[in-house]
Parts: C-alpha cells; sequence; structure tokens
C-alpha cells in the first residue's frame, strides 16, 4: 500500500505517517504516530502539517496539546483531483504570458538547449509543454506506464490537449491499458498503433514537436526538454519509420484480438 500512494505522489515518510494515522483512526498524539510509523517526531510533526494542508489530516485539541486524525481515505481523491485542476490554471495562466515572455527570451542561435526536471512536478512540467505544440505530436508512450506513475493527472491531460485541437501520432506496446487508449483515439484526437511488447517495451516516453524532444522517465521520475531543430528533425524522420513499420503488427494484433478465444 505504501508503495501505491507513493505512486500517487505521497512521498516515502508521508505515505508511512498518513497509513499510521489511518490505522490509528482516533485522533492520536505526535509521539503516537511518529512511533507507529517508525519515524523520528520532529519529522512526523514537519509531515504532519504538510498533510494538513493537503486535507489528509485534521487536528483535534484536547487540554491545549494537539492530536491528530487521518481523514477518510475519499480526501485522496480530492487532494488529486485540486492537483489536477491548479495545474491546468497554471498552464492556463503561463499561456496567457507567453507572447511577452517570448519577446524577452533571446536564445543562443544553433546551440541546442536542454532543461532537465526530477520529481512529479518535473515530470508534470515536461508533459505541460507538449500543450504548446502548434503541430501534431510524435510519441513513443505508454498508456500503462504513465498511468502507473501520476494516475490523477493524465484523464485531465488528455481532454485538455483535445480540447486545444493538438493532435497526436502515438506508438504503444500491446499492454491492456494501451489497448484501451487505442480504442479511444478518435475521442481523444490521436492515431496510434500497438506494437509486441517484443518489439518495443520500455517505460520512457519520448514525443517530439516543433523543435522539441521531450522525455519522460517514469521510473526515475526524471523529464527533460531538448530544443534543437537539427536534432528534432533526425528523430521525427526516424518516427516515420518506425510509424510505417509499425503497421503490420498493429494489423496482426487487432486481427488476434478479435478472434474467438478457445474454450
Amino acid at each position: 500500500m505504501l508503495e501505491q500512494l507513493q505512486k500517487l505522489g505521497l512521498a516515502p515518510k508521508e505515505s508511512a505517517v498518513y497509513m499510521a494515522a489511518l490505522e490509528l483512526g482516533e485522533s492520536s498524539p505526535v509521539s503516537t504516530i511518529a512511533k507507529k510509523a517508525n519515524v523520528n517526531r520532529t519529522t512526523t510533526y514537519d509531515i504532519l502539517e504538510n498533510l494538513l494542508q493537503k486535507g489528509l489530516v485534521i487536528i483535534v485539541t484536547k487540554k491545549n496539546i494537539h492530536y491528530y486524525q487521518a481523514q477518510p481515505p475519499t480526501k485522496l481523491i480530492t487532494h488529486f483531483e485540486e492537483q489536477s485542476k491548479k495545474f491546468a490554471r497554471l498552464a492556463e495562466e503561463a499561456t496567457e504570458i507567453l507572447p511577452e515572455l517570448t519577446s524577452h527570451y533571446r536564445a543562443l542561435s544553433g546551440r541546442p538547449r536542454v532543461y532537465f526536471y526530477e520529481g512529479d512536478e518535473g515530470l508534470i512540467r515536461v508533459y505541460e509543454e507538449t500543450l504548446t505544440s502548434s503541430e501534431e505530436i510524435l510519441a513513443y508512450a505508454s498508456d500503462q506506464a504513465n498511468q502507473d506513475a501520476i494516475p490523477w493527472y493524465f484523464p485531465e491531460y488528455y481532454k485538455r490537449r483535445t480540447a486545444k485541437k493538438i493532435p497526436i501520432r502515438a506508438l504503444f506496446p500491446d499492454t491492456p491499458k494501451d489497448r484501451e487508449r487505442n480504442s479511444l483515439d478518435k475521442q481523444e484526437l490521436r492515431r496510434s498503433r500497438l506494437l509486441p511488447k517484443s518489439v518495443m517495451n520500455f517505460t520512457p516516453e519520448v514525443n517530439f514537436f516543433d523543435d522539441k524532444i521531450m522525455i519522460a522517465d517514469w521510473k526515475e521520475k526524471l523529464g527533460i526538454i531538448i530544443e534543437s531543430r537539427e536534432i528534432v528533425q533526425v528523430f521525427k524522420q526516424s518516427f516515420e519509420l518506425a510509424w510505417e513499420a509499425a503497421e503490420k503488427y498493429h494489423t496482426q494484433i487487432l486481427k488476434e484480438a478479435k478472434r474467438p478465444k478457445k474454450k
């Protein structure tokens, strides 16, 4: 369970403290929660303050002493929904000031630029960059991988990309979630092809758009943006070759999926 909470964006010690408070049930002092979570008292206090801001715990005061009580698990959904709306709002605000920011930007001509971002927020940051694309995005991706990493973010992302009318063409490994994503292609302004995992099975996602390469490494929690017209052009050409080669695999996978299963 701790691992699942971490995939949802809680830090390891945050997950341990939240689970301890959840299992204790009733309001408890910091020392009791710290002992159950196996985290030192000072750190536990700081973590509880963070969880309080996220709405995952509440404070109960008895005789001038603070006790902490976990909120129902449904509050996790509320928290992540609020986070998703927050990033959507920030992206809209950034889009509004983009022309002015661009007017102040003086790039070094001809030299590639590379930007690194870490953690869940870093991954989200590079993914938000794709929403600035002025053309069709080309992608090596796996919905199975990104949903495992930050599942609360992507349902809204797909809706926002579609609303912005930014098309995408993607190559997916043949996994249950990627088959499901493929079935939603028309609805989500996408063309995708499935490949056997023996042919393509990787965790990092790579997107090509405009003069940028976006890399999201879900396991290492690392986001990278590379800006270079020449480098991106080479990768776009390579993608077109992969796209054409993928057609026979995709067709075969869909045929096999339609065949009646042997009893």
